[in-house]
C-alpha cells in the first residue's frame, strides 16, 4: 500500500512575472490552454492543459526561478497524505501545511534521492 495516495489529477507549477501576460501567451500561442482561474489575492492562476487531469499553475513572483516545475500532485486529504509520507521517513516537508480557506491546502516536499520539490494539494472549493 502507498504512503500517500493520490487523485487523478496533476498541476505543473511554474513562476511567472505576470500571471495574466503568461495566461494570454499560453493560451494564445500554444493552444488548448483554457483559464481555468485567476485568484488574484493568492497570486495564482490556472490554466487547463489538452491533457485530462493535468493543469499548468501560474505563480506569480517578482523574480521567478524559471525551470524550477514543481508537480503539485492531487490528494483528497491532505493531512492523510502527508502523514503518511512522514510515517514511511526519508520525505522532508518544507514548513507546515499552507491552507488558503474555501480554495486549496498545499504541502510542499523533496524526494529523499534527489531532493526535487514537489507538492501535495487538497481542493478546498467544494467541486
Amino acid at each position: 500500500m502507498p504512503a500517500a495516495t493520490l487523485e487523478n489529477t496533476l498541476t505543473l507549477a511554474i513562476s511567472v512575472r505576470d500571471r495574466h501576460a503568461s495566461a494570454a501567451w499560453y493560451h494564445e500561442m500554444l493552444g488548448g490552454f483554457e483559464l481555468l482561474y485567476h485568484a488574484d489575492e493568492a497570486g495564482w492562476s490556472e490554466l487547463q492543459t489538452k491533457t485530462a487531469g493535468v493543469t499548468l499553475g501560474l505563480g506569480e513572483q517578482a523574480e521567478p526561478a524559471p525551470g524550477n516545475t514543481v508537480p503539485v500532485f492531487g490528494v483528497a486529504d491532505i493531512e492523510t497524505a502527508r502523514a503518511g509520507l512522514e510515517a514511511a521517513g526519508g520525505v522532508d516537508f518544507d514548513g507546515q501545511t499552507e491552507v488558503i480557506e474555501g480554495m486549496v491546502a498545499t504541502a510542499t516536499f523533496y524526494d529523499p534521492p534527489d531532493r526535487n520539490a514537489m507538492m501535495l494539494a487538497q481542493d478546498l472549493t467544494g467541486g
